[in-house]
């Protein structure tokens, strides 16, 4: 039954139409939206788009839509819709905030009649699409920045070595908020790398091989593939040790070395190195006796050997023993505050 005006007859309150705010995301090539939202943009009767720069015009133009560079009010985009028919918006940014809270202003009053409104995404983040944006925004910063503008390799060397200590001392604490924080700090540490690399300056060796971080990407991509074939080719793993034989497998057909301590850094942490050390010489199931030397380092030497045959992690348990340590000193220091406050 249609609806009458007081005095009989039928009301001519036009149709309030349709408002469908269109969402793109700038992380993923413009042009590539999904069906529903180009129905809606082929089949609207206007469509308005306050950002003449916006990514995805010439795109909707080849296609035959016509868009109108305006920044339409709530009031404007009433009257547009009026009659029944439909209006696209296409966001820009973070979408439309100041239209919408004046739409939602207009629909609390009462006064109007409101169109049917839509938030349709027209494209949508894939899994990692927010790396684009860390590598856009450390474009700007080096070419901007006066400080992060003249780092070099050697220069940053050191924040690496002090980001991947935090990023195990968040592990260790069970802190998944710092766990978070640290993961980005070392994230930085590769782009930031990559980006001065890729500017072929520098050392004579940055001139003659730039290399992007897509390079860098692209090769632990690689890698990963081909130290995988039970997951990737044909091969079958059930069990962790089959994986690990696979990889070692792979890896020394890769680098194709002449000892099988080539490829440990020196420069990590004694304990560490030690470890690593005899990691290998087991793996490799070289029976290789400790020198038998009389000194303290010869005797970390054996615990380090120790600890690793026995699947402990020595630098991990030196520095948890070190927490129990700090925490007796501290508790030292203040049974010694309370004495002296007492006397």
């Amino acid at each position: 039954m249609n609806a009458t005006s007081p005095e009989g007859t039928p009301d001519a309150t036009p149709e309030p139409g349709r408002i469908v705010l269109l969402t793109t995301s700038h992380r993923v090539a413009p042009g590539l939206l999904s069906w529903p939202a180009w129905q809606a943009l082929h089949t609207a009767d206007s469509v308005f788009c306050a950002d003449g720069a916006h990514p995805q015009l010439p795109y909707l133009r080849e296609a035959g839509t016509v868009v109108t560079e305006a920044a339409p009010t709530a009031e404007d985009l009433l009257d547009a819709c009026a009659g029944g028919r439909t209006v696209v918006v296409v966001a820009t940014g973070e979408g439309e905030p100041a239209l919408t809270d004046g739409l939602s202003r207009l629909a609390g009053s009462g006064r109007v009649r409101m169109p049917e409104l839509e938030l349709l995404p027209a494209s949508y983040d894939l899994p990692g699409a927010r790396l684009l944006d860390l590598v856009q925004v450390m474009d700007r910063i080096r070419a901007e920045c006066p400080w992060s503008s003249r780092q070099t390799h050697q220069g940053l060397a050191k924040y690496a070595v002090e980001e991947a200590y935090e990023l195990v001392e968040a592990i260790e604490d069970g802190d998944r908020d710092e766990l978070r924080e640290e993961l980005g700090d070392v994230l930085l540490q590769v782009v930031f790398h990559a980006r001065i690399a890729e500017e072929g300056e520098g050392t004579e060796e940055d001139a003659d091989a730039p290399f992007s971080i897509d390079d860098v990407a692209a090769g632990i991509v690689a890698k990963l593939i081909h130290r995988h074939p039970h997951v990737f080719g044909d091969e079958t793993a059930s069990t962790p040790e089959e994986v690990k034989e696979h990889w070692l497998r792979t890896k020394a057909q890769e680098k194709r070395r002449t000892s099988i301590t080539e490829g440990i850094p020196l420069h990590q942490p004694g304990l560490a190195l030690a470890a690593k050390l005899a990691s290998r010489a087991r793996t490799a199931g070289l029976e290789v006796p400790l020198p038998p030397v009389e000194g303290i380092g010869y005797e970390l030497l054996a615990l380090a050997a120790r600890a690793e045959a026995e699947g402990v992690d020595p630098e991990a348990a030196l520095r948890a023993a070190a927490r129990v340590y700090r925490d007796a000193i501290r508790e030292k220091e203040a049974g010694q505050s309370r004495d002296t406050v007492g006397q």
